[in-house]
């Protein structure tokens, strides 16, 4: 497991401004062959900054849920959400339980900036601002599975053998697993 604390860019649900980063959280566990991986990396926002960042560039809205304006108001506009840097939390507005994602936000301060010693939050530097340090904080958690469970290979091998075997909406769209996104963009 590893995570770390980032640049203010997370509005806590209920707030105009942005106080937390966009904290990415990324958990690996490898089941008993190679294509039986667990590979989750996500940010505690809604969506990375690149992807709004991305839909500016080309000119297009991006979805509602993504982030706010200067006013704290859910946007569509890639502009606006670019000027004010306050992405919604994962989930969204709170109808949509986004403060989960902001409590998802909370624990990687707790590990990164609290208890590491590091800055956190609102004390972190603003994204893009090179005058001061950084000061962010890591988390890394390593555990051998084998000394709690001895046949975890082969049970996490078997939970995605069923989640993948699982008809999908889209037969040309599988059933994927965190991870299998990216491997199948690494083939390419």
């Amino acid at each position: 497991m590893s995570f770390t604390n980032t640049s203010p860019f997370l509005s806590p649900t209920r707030s105009k401004k942005a106080a937390l980063g966009t904290n990415p959280i990324c958990v690996a566990a490898k089941g008993s062959s190679d294509n039986e991986q667990f590979v989750l990396d996500m940010a505690t926002t809604a969506v990375a900054v690149g992807k709004i960042e991305l839909q500016k560039r080309k000119g297009e809205a991006i979805p509602t849920g993504w982030a706010q304006d200067v006013n704290g108001h859910i946007t569509t506009n890639a502009s606006e959400a670019m000027t004010a840097s306050c992405l919604m939390p994962l989930g969204g507005s709170e109808i949509n339980s986004g403060y989960k994602g902001y409590g998802l936000a909370i624990m990687v301060e707790l590990f990164c900036g609290i208890l590491a010693g590091a800055a956190y939050g609102p004390n972190i530097r603003k994204w893009m601002t090179a005058t001061t340090p950084a000061n962010l904080g890591q988390c890394f958690i390593a555990v051998d599975p084998v000394c709690f469970a001895p046949e975890f290979g082969e049970r996490l091998g078997d939970l995605i053998k069923f989640l993948r075997s699982m008809d999908p909406v889209d037969p040309a769209k599988p059933v994927l697993i965190a991870g299998d996104p990216e491997a199948e963009h690494k083939k390419s």
